[in-house]
């Protein structure tokens, strides 16, 4: 039945075009650099034409020249029509940040991060009477975070749910692929979506758990694919030979979309989940 559920959403999809008559979010996967932005950018429109997302929500914290996100930048994704912003261990990197986060409902940086810090780690927001909760974790594995995860997870649902939100989407930013496959399980059937993001290398293993929850364990990066998972290869590469400290910049070559539509098929519960391996051709200069 799961490998049906997502049948059913790419065939969906290949004959029409776009998911008709359901609510959709399409996710899309940590944005790395100027060319990650610019690369959603250009191909959001057709996503938009194509698939006629509900809801678009983006992990923006590499977008910085790969570390963090800044004001501008953030403005410039909400411009374009991004319901919502997700971050992740980067999230302060850039200290003009901080007083934003605390002021813009819409940016989320992980729920279990310390009370004190700057931010806040759920949102709704709502479009066309669908009311949709989003909420972002850090994983504790090899992360800094101030709280475990899954009670922080477990209290943040609980929240959104009370406040009539239709669907929850859950952002697992986190190193461990145990730590997102046993959020998905614990969370299977509360909400409507667990995606992971913080490796950049999208995963196989996107499917609709049994109790109606879209999952997989990392979407992938949105960015240079040329690179070493957004880094320039040859700086990644003779940082790792000589084992010394090497300046990395943000690669420029290959740049692709990596992203999932999951489409809904009623409250807290998904239809289908749709990997988006896409690649983008910068227009010429």
């Amino acid at each position: 039945m799961v490998g049906q559920a997502v049948r059913r959403g790419r065939d969906a999809i290949r004959e029409t075009g776009h998911v008709s008559d359901s609510v959709s979010i399409l996710f899309v996967g940590d944005l790395v650099g100027g060319l990650g932005r610019r690369t959603l950018l250009g191909l959001l429109p057709g996503l938009r034409e194509r698939l006629a997302p509900t809801f678009v929500v983006v992990n923006g914290e590499n977008v910085a020249g790969g570390l963090g996100i800044t004001p501008k930048l953030a403005d410039d994704l909400f411009a374009a029509g991004i319901d919502v912003i997700t971050l992740g261990n980067h999230t302060y990197h850039r200290r003009e940040i901080c007083s934003y986060l605390d002021h813009n409902e819409r940016i989320l940086r992980p729920a279990n991060y310390l009370r004190s810090q700057p931010g806040h780690g759920t949102c709704a927001v709502e479009r066309d009477g669908v009311k949709l909760g989003v909420v972002n974790l850090s994983g504790n594995v090899f992360l800094r975070a101030g709280h475990p995860a899954f009670p922080e997870a477990d209290a943040a649902v609980a929240a959104l749910t009370k406040a009539g939100c239709d669907q929850i989407l859950v952002d697992m930013h986190a190193e461990v692929t145990s730590e997102k496959v046993a959020l998905g399980w614990h969370l299977d059937g509360r909400v409507t979506a667990v995606v992971g993001t913080h490796t950049h290398v999208p995963t196989a293993d996107a499917r609709v758990l049994p109790g109606g929850t879209a999952y997989i364990t990392d979407v992938g990066m949105t960015g240079p694919r040329g690179g070493v998972i957004g880094v320039k290869k040859e700086q990644a590469i003779e940082s790792l030979v000589t084992q010394m400290h090497v300046r990395f910049d943000t690669a420029e070559d290959d740049p692709w979309l990596n992203g999932v539509l999951i489409s809904c098929s009623g409250p807290m519960r998904a239809q289908a989940i749709e990997q988006l391996l896409l690649p983008w051709t910068p227009p010429p200069a």
